[in-house]
């Protein structure tokens, strides 16, 4: 069975259940770290998938450190115990199940820290880059238009800013799925834009005077309607 057009969640069961095959074919066959796999067309014909999904649920291992790639030369598994690697599995299976809820926490979570950081270590540049995404969320509330994404942009512009590349990778692969509630929920309707536009000018402000303990209690007072509402959701 060739799947080669796939809805997002079709897609991510593929990859589980990739993923899930690859556990258990490590297992099965005793791989050790260093031991290599079959190739991606070994894969693709054993799991009766394209080989794109199967190159893409080798890259999501990839990035957990569960399997390294070499050019010309196939794909291993890494320095990491069976017992390790199947836990981590585990664990990057359930990751898949993020509710809006986790997301919401997720994101808040980081949004403070980032906010912190970026009071502390912005430069001009960075600066600048958030007082244009600031002005471009203004323009679009105050027009009566649709401004989630240039609020996202406008954080991920402070994450950016932060200097902690990992807070920003991890903003940017929540960020799709922030989006999605967001529409799903419907929770910037105008009156939260309106506000919107207030905080975000405080907590530019508080990083514009580079002050850290300011701008985590500006980012705080912006989420907690977001962290109210969702927690109303039955």
């Amino acid at each position: 069975m060739k799947l080669e057009v796939l809805t997002k969640n079709e897609n991510q069961k593929v990859l589980n259940l990739i993923i899930i095959g690859i556990r258990d074919l490590i297992n099965y066959k005793n791989l050790e770290p260093g031991d290599k796999l079959p190739s991606e067309r070994m894969l693709s014909e054993k799991f009766g998938v394209s080989r794109s999904n199967v190159r893409e649920a080798i890259h999501k291992l990839e990035l957990y450190g569960l399997l390294t790639s070499k050019p010309q030369s196939g794909t291993f598994v890494a320095n990491i115990g069976v017992i390790a690697l199947n836990g981590m599995i585990e664990d990057i299976l359930r990751l898949e199940e993020t509710d809006f809820k986790s997301l919401v926490e997720t994101r808040i979570l980081l949004e403070l820290k980032t906010a912190r950081l970026a009071a502390l270590r912005r430069t001009d540049e960075d600066l600048e880059q958030i007082k244009n995404a600031l002005e471009a969320y203004k323009i679009k509330v105050l027009n009566g238009e649709d401004a989630v994404q240039e609020d996202l942009l406008f954080h991920l512009a402070i994450a950016k800013a932060s200097g902690n590349s990992t807070m920003n990778t991890f903003m940017l692969i929540i960020t799709p799925e922030i989006i999605t509630n967001f529409e799903k929920y419907h929770v910037c309707d105008i009156g939260l834009a309106q506000e919107g536009i207030i905080e975000h000018e405080n907590i530019y402000d508080a990083i514009l005077k580079q002050d850290p303990k300011l701008a985590k209690e500006k980012m705080k007072t912006h989420f907690k309607a977001l962290y109210q509402y969702c927690y109303n959701i039955q």
